[in-house]
């Protein structure tokens, strides 16, 4: 009897996957871009998302990302919205999981990012000058399905380098990621959501451990860096001004005055 319902299952994994030919549309679970009440850390401005992912044309590896046919005529606004591959009961790859309209990998990621920041106390705003800019170049997003003997298993993963720059001529970088699992045996959208949920929020909860490490600064920080740089912009010109007053008063030579001029923009 055991043996015949493990015959009854694999059957029914075998049906319930043998059709994955076309689009499977997929609604990710919801992140939403709550702020942390009393955010006082600073403010960020996310300069750039792009959707960096390396695709190939039709792999038998499904945890590779890739289109049915020729790469080269995949769109940059379709390869936004694909998510992941389907397979069928004997693990041939077939269909393609996408996002559906109006949404994309760069939006949720985004979204992502947004809730990383947020929840360590940071306020993202829509100001190009605010003390922190932040570049994000997504290099995986995607889900797939495995098919073992009885079950199939779902997974995703996704990684991002997140570059900072804070305004005073240096920039940070982390890789941050993401993965999720889910051991289901139909392919059912449930099975795949499953596997992204966890997925995302490990990933916003990376975010939120790199924060610290990627340079970002707060608002007041920002404020002394560019006091500091204000006044010592004034000392050079001050410096420079007293220097050129003595050679015009033809105590200093023209060699004498390049000389120590070139001493004090070297210096500074």
């Amino acid at each position: 009897m055991k043996f015949t319902n493990q015959v009854i299952i694999g059957a029914a994994i075998v049906l319930q996957t043998a059709c994955v030919t076309g689009h499977r549309t997929l609604d990710l679970p919801a992140t939403s871009a709550t702020a942390v009440s009393g955010a006082t850390h600073g403010r960020v401005y996310i300069a750039s998302v792009t959707d960096d992912r390396k695709f190939v044309s039709t792999s038998w590896d499904q945890s590779v990302p890739s289109v049915a046919g020729d790469v080269t005529q995949l769109s940059a606004a379709e390869k936004d919205q694909l998510i992941g591959r389907q397979s069928n009961g004997f693990g041939h790859v077939m269909g393609d999981v996408r996002l559906p309209p109006g949404d994309s990998v760069t939006k949720r990621v985004r979204l992502l990012v947004e809730q990383g920041l947020m929840r360590d106390g940071y306020r993202v705003t829509a100001d190009p000058n605010a003390p922190n800019s932040v570049a994000i170049s997504v290099d995986e997003f995607w889900g797939w399905g495995s098919m073992g003997f009885w079950s199939l298993t779902f997974e995703a993963k996704i990684q991002c380098t997140v570059t900072v720059n804070n305004g005073d001529g240096s920039s940070h970088t982390a890789a941050v990621r993401g993965h999720g699992r889910n051991p289901g045996q139909f392919a059912k959208d449930v099975n795949w959501q499953d596997a992204f949920g966890p997925a995302l929020e490990e990933f916003i909860t990376n975010l939120s451990r790199e924060v610290d490490k990627i340079g970002l600064r707060a608002d007041d920080q920002a404020s002394t860096s560019a006091q500091r740089k204000a006044g010592d912009s004034s000392g050079v010109y001050d410096e420079l001004k007293k220097l050129d007053d003595l050679r015009k008063a033809g105590i200093i030579t023209d060699q004498e005055f390049d000389a120590q001029k070139k001493k004090i923009l070297e210096r500074n």
